[in-house]
C-alpha cells in the first residue's frame, strides 16, 4: 500500500470511528434510560422473587439468538441486519410502555433484552472494521468512554420522568432516542455498509477454538465474570437501595450517576496505558480486586446517607470501568475483524453472566435476605485471580 492510500484509509477510519462514538453514545443512552428501573417496574407486575425469571427466559433466548447471529450476519451483512434489530428495539420499547399484563410484559422484555444485545454486537463489529491493532486499546477506550456519556447521563434523565410509581415514561423516552441515531445511521450508510470478508465458523469450530485458545478461553471467562457483576448489580442493587436502604428515586438517578463516572475518567487512560506500557493483566488484576471488595461493602454497610453509598458505587464503578476496558482491548487485540463468529460468541458472555446471575439471584432470594446475594457474588468474583493467571499479557 502505498503512503497517500495509508493516509487516505486512515482518514476513512478516523472519519468512520467519529461516527460511530457519536452514535454508541446515543444508542447508550437508549439503552441505559430505563435499564435501572426495570426491576421495579417488572415488580408492579409479579413478586420480587419472580423479577429474576424475566431476565433468566430474555437471557437464554439471547444466548441461542447470538449463536445463530454469525451466520445471519455473513448471509445479510451486518448492516441491513443492523436496521432490522433496530426497528424491533424500537417495537419493544413501545410494548414495554402498552404492557398490560404479566404475560405482555414478559413478551417485550424479552424482545428488548434480545435486540438489545444484538444491536452491540453489530456495533461492535463496526467499529472493529474502523480500527488498526496497534491502537485497539485507545478506540476501544475512546468508544465505550463516548458510550459512557450516555449510561450517565441516563439515571438524572429517567428520574424526571418517573411520575410517583409510573415507570412508563421512560420507555417512550428510550423509543424517541433511537430516531436520531436511526437518521444518522441511515444517512452513513455508504460509510459503514460492509466490507469485510466474514468468516463462516460453525458454532462447534468457534467453540473449540475457544477452549483450545488458552487466552480467548480466560478473557472469555474474565468477561462472563463481569457481567456477572452487572447483572446481580443492576437487577438487586435498585431493589436493596430503595426498599431496604430506603433511598427515593431523586437520590438514587443522582447516584447511579455518580456512580457511572469512573467509567468516563478511567477508561481512556487505561486504554492508552495498556497500549503504551503494561498491558491489560496487570490493569484488569486491579478492577477485579475493586469489585470484590466493594461486593464485601454492598453487603455490610447499612448507612441510609446517600453521600456514602455514592461513594461506595462509585468506588465499585472503578474496578468495572477498567475491567471493562482491558477486556475488550485485549479480547480485539488478539482477534481480526473478519472473526465475527468469536465476536459474536464473546458477546454472549453477556447473556451468561446475565442468567447465572439472576439465577443465583432468584435461588439466594428463596433462603436468605437481598444483601446476601453481594457477598455470595464476592467469594465468586476471587475466581478471577485463576483466569487472570493463565492468559499472557500483550506487553
Amino acid at each position: 500500500m502505498s503512503k497517500l492510500s495509508e493516509v487516505k484509509k486512515n482518514l476513512f477510519n478516523k472519519r468512520g470511528l467519529r461516527i460511530l462514538y457519536f452514535l454508541g453514545f446515543i444508542l447508550a443512552l437508549s439503552t441505559a434510560v430505563p435499564t435501572y428501573i426495570e426491576s421495579n417496574y417488572i415488580k408492579e407486575f409479579v413478586s420480587a422473587e419472580k423479577i429474576g425469571l424475566f431476565f433468566i427466559a430474555s437471557n437464554i433466548i439471547t444466548f441461542f439468538l447470538i449463536l445463530i447471529y454469525p451466520e445471519i450476519i455473513a448471509r445479510f451483512k451486518n448492516y441491513r441486519v443492523s436496521q432490522v434489530v433496530l426497528g424491533c428495539n424500537f417495537i419493544a420499547l413501545l410494548a414495554m410502555f402498552f404492557a398490560n399484563s404479566p404475560f405482555t410484559l414478559f413478551t417485550a422484555f424479552i424482545l428488548l433484552m434480545s435486540s438489545l444485545n444484538l444491536i452491540w454486537i453489530n456495533m461492535d463489529i463496526f467499529v472493529e472494521s474502523f480500527t488498526a491493532v496497534a491502537s485497539a486499546g485507545r478506540t476501544r477506550a475512546t468508544y465505550f468512554t463516548f458510550m459512557n456519556l450516555g449510561w450517565v447521563a441516563a439515571p438524572i434523565i429517567s428520574s424526571y420522568f418517573i411520575k410517583g410509581s409510573n415507570y412508563r415514561p421512560v420507555y417512550i423516552l428510550a423509543a424517541a432516542l433511537l430516531i436520531p441515531f436511526y437518521i444518522i445511521f441511515i444517512r452513513q450508510g455508504r460509510n459503514l455498509k460492509d466490507k469485510i470478508k466474514y468468516e463462516r465458523d460453525h458454532i462447534r469450530q468457534i467453540v473449540q477454538k475457544i477452549f483450545k485458545t488458552k487466552n480467548i478461553r480466560g478473557i472469555f471467562s474474565l468477561a462472563i465474570l463481569l457481567h456477572l457483576f452487572y447483572s446481580l448489580a443492576v437487577v438487586y442493587m435498585p431493589l436493596h437501595l430503595h426498599e431496604n436502604i430506603g433511598l427515593s428515586w431523586g437520590q438514587l438517578g443522582i447516584a447511579f450517576s455518580f456512580m457511572l463516572l469512573p467509567f468516563i475518567i478511567f477508561e481512556l487512560p487505561a486504554g492508552i496505558i495498556a497500549d503504551k506500557y503494561l498491558g491489560e493483566k496487570e490493569i484488569m488484576t486491579l478492577g477485579f480486586t475493586i469489585l470484590i471488595t466493594s461486593l464485601i461493602l454492598f453487603f455490610s454497610v447499612k448507612s441510609n446517607s446517600i453521600v456514602v453509598w455514592g461513594l461506595i458505587l462509585f468506588f465499585s464503578r472503578i474496578g468495572a470501568a477498567l475491567v471493562e476496558a482491558m477486556r475488550d482491548s485485549y479480547f480485539f487485540k488478539i482477534i481480526t475483524p473478519g472473526e465475527v463468529g468469536l465476536i459474536n460468541f464473546f458477546r454472549t458472555a453477556q447473556p451468561l453472566g446475565y442468567l447465572l446471575g439472576t439465577g443465583l439471584g432468584t435461588i439466594i432470594l428463596i433462603f436468605y435476605p437481598l444483601q446476601f446475594i453481594f457477598l455470595i457474588l464476592a467469594l465468586l468474583m476471587t475466581t478471577s485471580f485463576y483466569f487472570l493467571w493463565i492468559i499472557k499479557d500483550t506487553k
